[in-house]
């Protein structure tokens, strides 16, 4: 949470957009989710916990947004697929994206793809990612990323921005 608080401030002080992707489900999400979806039983296994009112699917009060940031609430894995996010980036005429996420092999993943197929360029903050898996999150990191993303550690994200 270090890291990725101090990645929104060095965006923050350069300028930058910043924006926040939740998975936060309503009572309706919950209802319309398919009986097969895998990611659907994920989320209905743990209901109480991704209720877009439980406190554990706010972002987190270190990193909180502030007026004029994007806040979107997704009921998918990826920031894109159920929200407005390409809409709003595209009004502000954002073409890249810094993703930081707490699973990299789902959240981080989905996003890099969904983001490579909607021509944005990406930027993954390879030490504000995690991932339950270590093992997971290395190979995504040294093995699929770097064909669709451009990998920084939170340390260079100022000089990356200052470019």
């Amino acid at each position: 949470m270090e890291r990725v608080a101090d990645a929104v401030a060095t965006a923050r002080a350069a300028g930058v957009t910043i924006g926040f992707v939740r998975v936060a489900l309503t009572d309706a999400d919950f209802d319309a989710l398919p009986e097969g979806s895998r990611v659907g039983q994920r989320f209905a296994g743990n209901r109480d916990a991704m209720h877009a009112d439980s406190p554990s699917t706010a972002v987190h009060d270190r990193v909180a947004p502030r007026e004029g940031d994007v806040v979107v609430r997704k009921t998918r894995v990826g920031a894109f697929s159920t929200t407005d996010l390409a809409d709003q980036l595209a009004a502000r005429g954002v073409d890249t994206v810094v993703l930081s996420g707490i699973s990299t092999s789902g959240v981080v993943l989905s996003t890099v793809r969904d983001a490579a197929d909607r021509d944005l360029r990406i930027v993954v903050l390879e030490d504000g990612c995690a991932d339950a898996n270590p093992v997971v999150h290395d190979m995504l990191l040294s093995s699929v990323f770097p064909s669709q993303a451009d990998l920084v550690r939170v340390a260079d994200l100022e000089a990356l921005l200052a470019r």
